[in-house]
């Protein structure tokens, strides 16, 4: 299998010389009927495909989706035996940084701690076979929120965590894996593009110095214009980094690509690759609402049948979650869930349902509503993987990725 790093050099290599264009897709794996359909939908369209798990999805402690990092390779892999695919599946780690999962917030970490635990987490994500980790340690709670953490601290701290798992990676006798650095986020400050520079640069002198010039990253994640609540992708902005990048071997990688207006415009402007998560929870969601509109009609005319009341069970358990709060905007603190409006309160539940999947209540009313349904169709979980799968498939084809492998073979 080739590397990822192969992968971003041979999109620089045919963007420069063939002018062939195209970005990298990386799915985030909130649930198993998505990594279901990611994998379906790379071997269908014969694209490599990245899997970017944060360890809030996937950890020591099995995250939220109930994965350890061990425990989601398996299932990757399960799902592409099934399907007879031995294509090239990335398991990558997102966000690896003090403070970004929200656990080490809430127990309020120290940094010390909160970076100990992280080191542990690569090591989970080495011994796993993960092929790429981001390396992000752009968030420091010991500072005022409005202020960004200086570069030279991020610098710092991103080639201790890459010098850290450079050494294991090498104890433990593995294969070479790419990194990816920086963030979207605007607390990180990179979006600026003097900062921009100046993290590259420090972060070029600083690995040549500990004689680590070989492990420089392959993606750069920088603010392009989306976010959770933003859709539109800045092309010039995404044009004038990688003019920046592009000659030090790396592609830029854009976050929150979730619902982009212009998700054709990404190989088009040099973007290397592009993360989606919250939309494909959202399909799920969507599609399992779909079901529940049927299951209604279909318990109205048949006797005896008892409706799962799934839509009901999932805002109720993300209200008893908490997790909602994540979510809130500023004019919302203080009000209780039931408070808001019923506009709001969809959005809220279809956000978070993506944390409560693998919840009791949740896996008992998802399993009744498919028993329910199996009176009218034959496979309701199919159903639902289809529907993400077609979204998935949108990035595939924006991202000119249909039948990439046999471009790729014939440039590796």
């Amino acid at each position: 299998m080739k590397t990822i790093s192969e992968l971003v050099h041979a999109i620089i290599r045919m963007r420069e010389t063939d002018k062939r264009m195209m970005s990298l897709l990386a799915v985030c794996p909130n649930s198993k009927a998505v990594l279901e359909a990611a994998v379906n939908a790379a071997a269908k369209n014969r694209s490599p495909m990245l899997f970017a798990a944060t360890l809030n999805q996937v950890d020591r402690d099995g995250g939220y989706t109930g994965w350890t990092q061990t425990q989601f390779v398996a299932e990757l892999r399960s799902y592409a035996a099934q399907i007879g695919w031995d294509g090239p599946l990335y398991p990558c780690l997102d966000h690896g940084g003090p403070w970004l999962k929200d656990l080490h917030r809430l127990e309020e970490l120290t940094f010390e701690a909160t970076m100990n635990e992280v080191k542990q987490s690569i090591n989970a994500c080495l011994e796993a076979g993960y092929q790429l980790l981001h390396i992000d340690p752009t968030v420091d709670r010991d500072l005022p929120e409005s202020e960004p953490v200086p570069v030279e601290t991020v610098v710092a701290r991103t080639i201790e965590l890459i010098s850290y798992a450079e050494a294991e990676r090498e104890r433990r006798g593995l294969p070479p894996i790419a990194y990816e650095v920086g963030t979207e986020e605007v607390h990180g400050g990179l979006a600026d593009l003097k900062r921009f520079h100046k993290f590259l640069q420090e972060l070029h002198d600083g690995l040549n110095a500990g004689n680590m010039a070989d492990v420089w990253p392959c993606f750069v994640v920088a603010q392009v214009g989306t976010d959770l609540h933003t859709t539109t992708f800045d092309t010039q902005i995404a044009r004038s980094l990688y003019k920046i990048v592009a000659p030090l071997g790396s592609l830029v990688k854009g976050h929150y690509t979730d619902w982009v207006d212009n998700p054709y415009d990404y190989p088009n402007t040099g973007m290397g690759g592009a993360n989606v998560g919250p939309e494909f929870t959202a399909e799920e969601y969507l599609a399992l609402r779909e079901l529940c509109d049927k299951e209604e009609t279909l318990c109205r005319n048949r006797i005896g049948l008892s409706s799962s009341n799934l839509m009901n069970v999932l805002e109720q358990v993300v209200v008893d979650s908490g997790r909602w709060m994540k979510w809130r905007v500023p004019e919302e603190d203080g009000l209780d869930f039931f408070e808001l409006s019923p506009e709001r309160r969809a959005w809220l539940t279809q956000t978070s349902v993506r944390y409560i999947w693998t919840h009791p209540k949740v896996v008992t009313s998802r399993s009744h509503l498919y028993d329910n349904l199996a009176y009218e169709m034959p496979d309701p979980h199919g159903y639902v993987v289809n529907r993400i799968e077609i979204a998935i498939d949108k990035y595939i084809k924006a991202f000119n990725l249909s039948d990439s492998l046999t471009i790729f073979e014939s440039q590796i």
